[in-house]
Protein backbone atom coordinates (compact mmCIF):
# COMPACT_ATOMS: atom_id res chain seq x y z
CA UNK A 1 0.00 0.00 0.00
CA UNK A 2 3.42 2.43 0.37
CA UNK A 3 2.87 2.99 -3.31
CA UNK A 4 -0.90 3.96 -3.10
CA UNK A 5 -1.74 7.72 -3.10
CA UNK A 6 -4.60 8.66 -1.47
CA UNK A 7 -6.92 10.92 -3.53
CA UNK A 8 -6.21 15.02 -2.83
CA UNK A 9 -9.82 15.63 -2.40
CA UNK A 10 -12.29 14.85 -0.04
CA UNK A 11 -16.35 14.55 -0.36
CA UNK A 12 -17.36 18.08 2.60
CA UNK A 13 -20.09 15.64 3.60
CA UNK A 14 -19.28 11.95 3.83
CA UNK A 15 -22.62 10.82 4.76
CA UNK A 16 -23.91 8.82 1.34
CA UNK A 17 -26.30 6.03 3.97
CA UNK A 18 -29.48 5.66 2.03
CA UNK A 19 -31.64 6.13 4.69
CA UNK A 20 -31.87 8.48 7.28
CA UNK A 21 -30.07 9.89 4.38
CA UNK A 22 -28.05 13.35 4.86
CA UNK A 23 -29.91 16.47 5.52
CA UNK A 24 -30.34 19.27 3.67
CA UNK A 25 -27.62 21.42 2.62
CA UNK A 26 -26.61 23.65 5.58
CA UNK A 27 -28.46 22.43 7.76
CA UNK A 28 -28.65 23.37 11.94
CA UNK A 29 -30.78 22.32 14.86
CA UNK A 30 -31.43 26.00 14.91
CA UNK A 31 -33.66 26.05 12.01
CA UNK A 32 -36.41 23.66 14.03
CA UNK A 33 -36.59 26.35 16.71
CA UNK A 34 -40.29 26.80 15.22
CA UNK A 35 -41.23 23.34 16.39
CA UNK A 36 -44.21 23.98 18.93
CA UNK A 37 -42.67 21.28 21.61
CA UNK A 38 -44.24 20.42 24.30
CA UNK A 39 -47.73 21.27 23.09
CA UNK A 40 -50.33 18.80 21.74
CA UNK A 41 -50.51 18.22 18.48
CA UNK A 42 -54.00 18.31 18.47
CA UNK A 43 -53.71 22.22 20.05
CA UNK A 44 -54.26 24.74 16.87
CA UNK A 45 -50.45 24.95 16.04
CA UNK A 46 -50.16 21.31 15.99
CA UNK A 47 -52.61 21.02 13.96
CA UNK A 48 -51.43 23.78 11.75
CA UNK A 49 -47.77 22.41 11.07
CA UNK A 50 -49.14 19.46 10.01
CA UNK A 51 -51.44 20.78 7.74
CA UNK A 52 -49.26 23.17 6.24
CA UNK A 53 -46.57 19.81 5.81
CA UNK A 54 -49.18 18.20 3.79
CA UNK A 55 -50.16 21.34 1.69
CA UNK A 56 -46.45 21.60 0.95
CA UNK A 57 -46.11 18.23 -0.10
CA UNK A 58 -48.69 18.63 -2.17
CA UNK A 59 -47.20 21.26 -4.18
CA UNK A 60 -43.35 20.05 -4.58
CA UNK A 61 -44.69 16.78 -5.56
CA UNK A 62 -47.61 17.87 -7.69
CA UNK A 63 -50.21 15.79 -6.48
CA UNK A 64 -53.15 16.29 -8.03
CA UNK A 65 -55.74 18.78 -5.68
CA UNK A 66 -58.46 15.25 -5.62
CA UNK A 67 -56.22 13.06 -4.07
CA UNK A 68 -55.63 12.53 -0.49
CA UNK A 69 -52.54 13.10 1.45
CA UNK A 70 -51.72 11.46 5.29
CA UNK A 71 -49.64 11.50 7.71
CA UNK A 72 -48.76 8.30 8.98
CA UNK A 73 -47.41 6.19 11.81
CA UNK A 74 -43.96 3.65 11.44
CA UNK A 75 -42.58 5.35 8.38
CA UNK A 76 -42.91 4.22 4.57
CA UNK A 77 -43.64 0.44 5.93
CA UNK A 78 -46.71 1.64 8.11
CA UNK A 79 -47.69 3.41 5.05
CA UNK A 80 -47.76 0.56 2.70
CA UNK A 81 -48.93 -2.27 5.62
CA UNK A 82 -52.17 0.10 5.50
CA UNK A 83 -52.58 0.15 2.13
CA UNK A 84 -52.34 -3.53 1.60
CA UNK A 85 -54.65 -4.50 4.41
CA UNK A 86 -57.19 -2.09 4.01
CA UNK A 87 -57.56 -2.48 0.20
CA UNK A 88 -56.31 -5.99 -0.79
CA UNK A 89 -58.65 -8.69 -1.21
CA UNK A 90 -61.79 -7.13 -3.58
CA UNK A 91 -59.73 -8.18 -6.89
CA UNK A 92 -57.12 -10.46 -7.71
CA UNK A 93 -53.46 -9.46 -7.16
CA UNK A 94 -50.39 -9.14 -8.84
CA UNK A 95 -47.24 -8.59 -6.81
CA UNK A 96 -44.29 -7.45 -8.22
CA UNK A 97 -40.89 -7.72 -6.71
CA UNK A 98 -37.38 -6.81 -7.78
CA UNK A 99 -35.44 -6.57 -4.13
CA UNK A 100 -35.90 -7.10 -0.52
CA UNK A 101 -38.43 -4.61 0.32
CA UNK A 102 -40.81 -5.75 -2.61
CA UNK A 103 -39.79 -9.21 -1.75
CA UNK A 104 -41.58 -7.93 1.74
CA UNK A 105 -44.22 -7.18 0.69
CA UNK A 106 -45.01 -10.31 -0.89
CA UNK A 107 -44.42 -12.00 2.20
CA UNK A 108 -47.00 -9.81 3.85
CA UNK A 109 -49.68 -10.20 1.05
CA UNK A 110 -49.08 -14.16 0.63
CA UNK A 111 -48.37 -15.68 4.10
CA UNK A 112 -50.16 -13.15 6.31
CA UNK A 113 -53.28 -11.70 4.22
CA UNK A 114 -53.52 -15.51 2.35
CA UNK A 115 -54.21 -14.05 -0.84
CA UNK A 116 -54.00 -15.82 -3.81
CA UNK A 117 -51.52 -13.45 -5.48
CA UNK A 118 -49.48 -14.05 -8.87
CA UNK A 119 -45.87 -13.47 -7.69
CA UNK A 120 -43.80 -11.64 -10.66
CA UNK A 121 -40.06 -11.54 -9.65
CA UNK A 122 -36.85 -10.23 -11.48
CA UNK A 123 -33.40 -10.79 -10.01
CA UNK A 124 -31.53 -7.44 -8.77
CA UNK A 125 -30.58 -5.60 -11.36
CA UNK A 126 -33.60 -5.98 -12.93
CA UNK A 127 -36.81 -4.90 -13.16
CA UNK A 128 -40.20 -7.01 -13.49
CA UNK A 129 -41.83 -6.54 -17.33
CA UNK A 130 -45.17 -4.37 -16.71
CA UNK A 131 -45.80 -5.26 -19.76
CA UNK A 132 -46.94 -8.81 -18.75
CA UNK A 133 -48.94 -7.27 -15.97
CA UNK A 134 -52.74 -7.49 -15.93
CA UNK A 135 -53.69 -4.29 -14.47
CA UNK A 136 -57.46 -5.28 -14.17
CA UNK A 137 -56.25 -6.91 -11.25
CA UNK A 138 -54.56 -4.92 -7.98
CA UNK A 139 -51.16 -4.38 -8.39
CA UNK A 140 -48.05 -3.67 -5.77
CA UNK A 141 -44.80 -2.74 -6.83
CA UNK A 142 -41.97 -0.51 -5.37
CA UNK A 143 -41.13 2.31 -8.26
CA UNK A 144 -37.90 2.46 -7.07
CA UNK A 145 -35.65 -0.51 -5.57
CA UNK A 146 -33.54 1.19 -2.73
CA UNK A 147 -31.61 -1.86 -2.49
CA UNK A 148 -31.29 -3.33 -6.26
CA UNK A 149 -30.46 0.55 -7.86
CA UNK A 150 -33.19 0.03 -10.45
CA UNK A 151 -36.36 1.76 -10.80
CA UNK A 152 -39.40 2.23 -13.19
CA UNK A 153 -38.89 4.59 -16.05
CA UNK A 154 -41.91 5.67 -16.43
CA UNK A 155 -45.90 4.73 -16.30
CA UNK A 156 -46.69 4.60 -19.94
CA UNK A 157 -46.81 0.23 -18.97
CA UNK A 158 -49.92 1.35 -16.96
CA UNK A 159 -53.30 1.55 -18.70
CA UNK A 160 -55.24 5.19 -17.94
CA UNK A 161 -58.78 3.21 -18.02
CA UNK A 162 -57.13 0.20 -15.75
CA UNK A 163 -59.95 -1.71 -13.33
CA UNK A 164 -57.52 -2.31 -10.46
CA UNK A 165 -55.85 -0.53 -8.35
CA UNK A 166 -52.25 0.45 -8.29
CA UNK A 167 -50.33 0.37 -4.99
CA UNK A 168 -46.52 1.82 -5.30
CA UNK A 169 -44.14 1.90 -2.65
CA UNK A 170 -42.76 5.11 -3.37
CA UNK A 171 -40.21 5.89 -0.50
CA UNK A 172 -36.37 6.41 -2.23
CA UNK A 173 -38.15 8.02 -5.78
CA UNK A 174 -40.33 10.36 -4.35
CA UNK A 175 -39.39 13.95 -4.78
CA UNK A 176 -36.41 12.75 -6.67
CA UNK A 177 -38.62 11.11 -9.88
CA UNK A 178 -41.42 12.09 -11.55
CA UNK A 179 -44.27 10.28 -10.50
CA UNK A 180 -47.40 9.75 -13.16
CA UNK A 181 -49.82 9.86 -10.18
CA UNK A 182 -52.92 9.78 -13.00
CA UNK A 183 -51.21 5.87 -13.23
CA UNK A 184 -50.92 5.65 -9.58
CA UNK A 185 -53.67 5.25 -6.91
CA UNK A 186 -51.99 4.79 -3.72
CA UNK A 187 -48.65 6.38 -3.48
CA UNK A 188 -46.23 5.77 0.05
CA UNK A 189 -42.80 7.38 1.69
CA UNK A 190 -40.94 8.16 4.23
CA UNK A 191 -39.29 11.79 4.37
CA UNK A 192 -36.53 10.47 5.32
CA UNK A 193 -35.43 9.69 2.11
CA UNK A 194 -34.70 11.93 -0.52
CA UNK A 195 -35.51 14.96 1.73
CA UNK A 196 -33.04 14.24 4.20
CA UNK A 197 -35.82 14.01 7.06
CA UNK A 198 -36.07 12.11 10.54
CA UNK A 199 -36.98 8.55 10.70
CA UNK A 200 -40.90 6.95 12.04
CA UNK A 201 -43.57 8.81 9.75
CA UNK A 202 -44.82 8.18 6.84
CA UNK A 203 -47.11 9.87 4.02
CA UNK A 204 -49.99 8.05 2.28
CA UNK A 205 -51.40 9.21 -0.69
CA UNK A 206 -54.73 8.35 -2.07
CA UNK A 207 -56.69 8.45 -5.18
CA UNK A 208 -60.41 9.13 -5.68
CA UNK A 209 -60.44 5.35 -6.82
CA UNK A 210 -58.59 4.56 -3.80
CA UNK A 211 -61.28 6.71 -1.65
CA UNK A 212 -63.71 4.65 -3.58
CA UNK A 213 -62.33 1.26 -2.48
CA UNK A 214 -62.04 2.09 0.82
CA UNK A 215 -65.58 3.06 1.53
CA UNK A 216 -67.21 0.00 -0.71
CA UNK A 217 -65.13 -2.83 0.42
CA UNK A 218 -64.60 -4.29 3.86
CA UNK A 219 -61.72 -6.94 4.25
CA UNK A 220 -62.42 -10.23 5.74
CA UNK A 221 -59.16 -9.40 8.25
CA UNK A 222 -59.81 -7.50 11.15
CA UNK A 223 -57.88 -4.20 10.85
CA UNK A 224 -55.91 -3.00 14.49
CA UNK A 225 -56.59 0.59 15.04
CA UNK A 226 -53.35 1.97 13.72
CA UNK A 227 -54.37 0.49 10.34
CA UNK A 228 -58.40 2.03 10.13
CA UNK A 229 -58.83 4.70 7.43
CA UNK A 230 -62.56 4.36 7.58
CA UNK A 231 -64.98 4.70 9.84
CA UNK A 232 -68.84 3.74 9.69
CA UNK A 233 -67.99 2.85 5.98
CA UNK A 234 -66.78 6.17 5.40
CA UNK A 235 -63.28 7.71 4.92
CA UNK A 236 -61.60 9.48 7.58
CA UNK A 237 -61.14 12.64 6.51
CA UNK A 238 -59.24 13.96 9.68
CA UNK A 239 -56.47 11.91 8.58
CA UNK A 240 -55.39 13.87 5.77
CA UNK A 241 -56.09 17.34 6.95
CA UNK A 242 -53.34 16.97 10.01
CA UNK A 243 -55.37 14.66 12.63
CA UNK A 244 -52.64 12.12 12.93
CA UNK A 245 -54.10 8.34 14.03
CA UNK A 246 -51.34 8.42 16.72
CA UNK A 247 -48.83 11.48 18.01
CA UNK A 248 -45.97 12.49 15.91
CA UNK A 249 -43.46 14.04 16.27
CA UNK A 250 -43.72 17.83 16.35
CA UNK A 251 -39.61 17.86 15.90
CA UNK A 252 -39.99 15.77 13.10
CA UNK A 253 -42.57 17.36 11.64
CA UNK A 254 -40.77 21.02 11.75
CA UNK A 255 -37.57 19.29 10.27
CA UNK A 256 -39.85 18.21 7.05
CA UNK A 257 -40.75 21.54 7.01
CA UNK A 258 -37.60 23.11 6.83
CA UNK A 259 -36.57 20.66 4.00
CA UNK A 260 -39.75 20.84 1.57
CA UNK A 261 -39.07 25.15 1.94
CA UNK A 262 -35.90 24.41 0.85
CA UNK A 263 -37.22 22.35 -1.60
CA UNK A 264 -39.11 24.81 -2.74
CA UNK A 265 -36.06 27.57 -2.61
CA UNK A 266 -34.24 25.33 -5.36
CA UNK A 267 -36.73 24.93 -7.95
CA UNK A 268 -38.78 22.48 -6.48
CA UNK A 269 -39.66 19.15 -7.69
CA UNK A 270 -37.52 19.69 -10.82
CA UNK A 271 -34.79 21.39 -9.19
CA UNK A 272 -34.60 18.30 -6.73
CA UNK A 273 -34.94 15.47 -9.65
CA UNK A 274 -31.80 17.84 -11.81
CA UNK A 275 -29.99 17.39 -8.22
CA UNK A 276 -30.54 13.79 -8.11
CA UNK A 277 -29.61 13.38 -11.84
CA UNK A 278 -26.30 14.92 -11.61
CA UNK A 279 -25.25 12.89 -8.45
CA UNK A 280 -26.12 9.22 -9.79
CA UNK A 281 -24.38 11.03 -13.31
CA UNK A 282 -21.45 11.55 -11.36
CA UNK A 283 -21.21 8.24 -10.27
CA UNK A 284 -21.71 6.63 -13.54
CA UNK A 285 -19.37 9.11 -15.34
CA UNK A 286 -16.76 7.92 -13.11
CA UNK A 287 -17.11 4.11 -13.52
CA UNK A 288 -18.24 3.91 -17.15
CA UNK A 289 -14.20 3.23 -18.35
CA UNK A 290 -13.30 1.19 -15.25
CA UNK A 291 -12.93 -2.78 -15.76
CA UNK A 292 -13.16 -3.66 -12.53
CA UNK A 293 -16.49 -2.37 -11.12
CA UNK A 294 -19.84 -1.77 -13.00
CA UNK A 295 -23.55 -0.61 -12.52
CA UNK A 296 -25.41 -3.60 -11.10
CA UNK A 297 -28.58 -2.30 -12.95
CA UNK A 298 -28.64 -4.00 -16.07
CA UNK A 299 -30.49 -1.73 -18.34
CA UNK A 300 -29.40 2.09 -18.10
CA UNK A 301 -33.15 2.84 -18.87
CA UNK A 302 -33.96 1.53 -15.32
CA UNK A 303 -30.81 2.41 -13.66
CA UNK A 304 -31.86 4.21 -10.20
CA UNK A 305 -30.89 7.69 -9.68
CA UNK A 306 -30.62 7.80 -5.72
CA UNK A 307 -29.54 4.82 -4.41
CA UNK A 308 -27.01 3.68 -6.97
CA UNK A 309 -25.94 0.10 -6.21
CA UNK A 310 -22.01 -1.24 -7.75
CA UNK A 311 -21.00 -4.52 -7.94
CA UNK A 312 -17.39 -5.01 -8.12
CA UNK A 313 -15.74 -7.77 -11.31
CA UNK A 314 -12.17 -7.67 -10.93
CA UNK A 315 -11.55 -11.27 -11.36
CA UNK A 316 -8.79 -11.34 -8.80
CA UNK A 317 -11.83 -10.72 -5.95
CA UNK A 318 -11.75 -14.00 -4.51
CA UNK A 319 -14.40 -13.58 -1.79
CA UNK A 320 -17.11 -10.88 -3.08
CA UNK A 321 -19.14 -9.94 -0.04
CA UNK A 322 -15.94 -10.04 2.21
CA UNK A 323 -14.28 -7.97 -0.21
CA UNK A 324 -17.02 -5.82 -0.78
CA UNK A 325 -17.21 -4.56 3.27
CA UNK A 326 -14.10 -4.49 3.45
CA UNK A 327 -14.03 -1.35 0.88
CA UNK A 328 -16.62 0.17 3.08
CA UNK A 329 -15.05 -0.39 5.97
CA UNK A 330 -11.82 1.06 4.63
CA UNK A 331 -13.96 4.11 2.81
CA UNK A 332 -15.26 4.79 6.26
CA UNK A 333 -12.05 4.90 8.26
CA UNK A 334 -10.97 7.35 5.81
CA UNK A 335 -14.08 9.67 7.05
CA UNK A 336 -15.27 9.53 3.40
CA UNK A 337 -18.20 7.36 3.04
CA UNK A 338 -19.97 6.27 5.72
CA UNK A 339 -22.75 3.58 5.38
CA UNK A 340 -21.78 2.83 1.69
CA UNK A 341 -22.01 -0.72 1.68
CA UNK A 342 -24.50 -2.95 -0.26
CA UNK A 343 -28.01 -3.61 1.08
CA UNK A 344 -27.34 -7.03 3.42
CA UNK A 345 -29.97 -8.91 1.11
CA UNK A 346 -28.41 -7.55 -1.75
CA UNK A 347 -25.47 -8.85 -4.14
CA UNK A 348 -22.01 -7.38 -2.87
CA UNK A 349 -20.99 -4.05 -3.49
CA UNK A 350 -21.48 -0.28 -2.60
CA UNK A 351 -24.60 1.47 -2.79
CA UNK A 352 -24.08 5.04 -2.98
CA UNK A 353 -27.15 7.50 -2.06
CA UNK A 354 -27.35 10.53 -4.75
CA UNK A 355 -30.55 11.29 -3.73
CA UNK A 356 -31.28 15.51 -3.73
CA UNK A 357 -29.49 16.56 -0.14
CA UNK A 358 -26.42 15.20 -1.94
CA UNK A 359 -23.56 17.74 -3.12
CA UNK A 360 -22.45 16.44 -6.82
CA UNK A 361 -19.49 18.18 -5.72
CA UNK A 362 -18.81 15.25 -2.94
CA UNK A 363 -20.21 12.53 -5.14
CA UNK A 364 -17.56 13.52 -7.70
CA UNK A 365 -14.84 13.65 -4.28
CA UNK A 366 -15.92 10.26 -3.44
CA UNK A 367 -14.99 8.55 -6.49
CA UNK A 368 -11.43 8.83 -6.48
CA UNK A 369 -11.73 7.14 -3.23
CA UNK A 370 -13.93 3.99 -4.13
CA UNK A 371 -11.01 3.40 -6.36
CA UNK A 372 -8.26 3.70 -3.65
CA UNK A 373 -10.08 1.51 -1.44
CA UNK A 374 -10.62 -1.21 -4.45
CA UNK A 375 -6.82 -0.80 -5.28
CA UNK A 376 -5.75 -1.14 -1.30
CA UNK A 377 -7.95 -4.01 -0.82
CA UNK A 378 -6.98 -5.74 -3.65
CA UNK A 379 -2.78 -5.40 -2.52
CA UNK A 380 -4.18 -6.87 0.53
CA UNK A 381 -5.38 -9.57 -0.43
CA UNK A 382 -2.69 -10.24 -2.43
CA UNK A 383 -0.10 -10.35 0.61
CA UNK A 384 -2.76 -12.56 2.12
CA UNK A 385 -2.23 -14.92 -0.93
Amino acid sequence: MTDLKTPAARPVNPRFSSGPCTKIPGFSLDMLMGAPLGRSHRAAVGKAKLKEAIDLTREVLGVPADYRIGIVPASDTGAVEMALWSLLGARPVDMLAWESFGEGWVTDVVKQLKLDAVVKKAPYGEIVDFGTVDFDRDAVFTWNGTTSGVRLPNGDAIPADRQGLTICDATSAAFAMDLPFEKLDVVTFSWQKVLGGEGAHGVLILSPRAVERLESYTPAWPLPKIFRLTKGGKLIEGIFKGETINTPSMLCVEDYLVALKWAQSIGGRKGLIARADANAKAVRDFIADKDWIADLAVDPATASTTSVCLKFTDPRIADGAAFAKAVAKRLEAEGVALDAGAYRDAPPGLRIWCGSTVEASDVQALMPWIEWAFMAEIEAQAVEA
